[in-house]
């Protein structure tokens, strides 16, 4: 069964598309996981794109996935060499274009999975546009968001709140078991390398500082407080078990939408 919109052909395309099948739009990011895994996180939002499609094709709602948009809208990752991101501009054009060209021929039955959290304002904003416009509603799944919610009744409350984080769960367990190969787990440093100060003052977070017990925003990259590209999170604490477990309750979730989203009208 051919689900990717990329390799599906002219005539089998002719067909397919007069059926109106939902379309999943899967969007990412490149930029600094760690230094233990792959920077493409789009990679995975794309797998587990996937597998939603095929497990709503199978129970009986035709789902296709377009092409990936590797690049995550630009927010705290510009300072590592190798990483690509768009501006807000850009990155709400391509969007407004992708979703443009798909509505043009009818194909008006769309679900964004977000894989990037700066993409997420952005999605909001364009996805309103084309509600208020009268085009239709086109909801956005948050793969991790939604992924780190469901990590505490996989590993337990303890063991999530040690291991979540940026660089950590649940996106380094997703990777684990999706892509074994590319992880470099022996590139973890032994401790992590100290965070730095603004202002003279620690980093409560990534883009804030704090003063008095209180936080105070401030425009700094993550290198700052996170050096290394890890959160909070523990990365040791990741497991392919847990990942297998939360793609499995993401693809099942993400298919029961798709299927819910498809007997609304779309």
């Amino acid at each position: 069964m051919k689900v990717r919109m990329g390799e599906i052909t002219g005539g089998e395309a002719r067909a397919l598309y007069a059926r109106k099948p939902v379309v999943l739009l899967p969007l990412g990011s490149h930029e600094d996981q760690g230094p233990h895994a792959p920077m493409g996180d789009y990679l995975l939002a794309e797998a587990v794109a996937e597998r939603i499609a095929l497990r709503a094709s199978e129970a009986g709602t035709e789902t296709v996935v377009a092409p990936v948009l590797p690049f995550g809208k630009s927010d705290f990752f510009g300072s590592m060499p190798g990483g690509i991101a768009l501006s807000h501009r850009a990155f709400s054009l391509v969007l407004e274009e992708m979703i443009g060209a798909l509505l043009r021929h009818g194909l008006d039955r769309i679900v964004l999975l977000n894989g990037h959290g700066g993409n997420a304002p952005v999605i909001h904003d364009v996805t309103q546009g084309f509600m208020l416009a009268g085009r239709g509603v086109f909801p956005c799944f948050y793969l991790w968001k939604v992924a780190g919610a469901l990590l505490p009744e996989v590993v337990g409350p303890e063991v999530a709140r040690r291991s979540a984080g940026h660089g950590a769960d649940p996106l380094g367990s997703i990777a684990m078991h999706l892509s074994p190969g590319r992880m470099r787990m022996d590139l973890l440093p032994a401790r992590p390398s100290a965070p730095g100060t603004c202002l003279g003052l620690p980093f409560s977070g990534w883009g804030a500082v704090s003063f008095g017990g209180a936080e105070v925003n401030v425009p700094a990259e993550y290198d700052g407080p996170s050096p290394d590209g890890v959160g909070a999170g523990d990365p040791r604490l990741c497991s392919a078990g847990t990942g297998a477990a939360l793609v499995e309750r993401l693809v099942e979730i993400g298919a029961g939408f798709v299927r819910h989203y498809a007997a609304q009208g779309g």
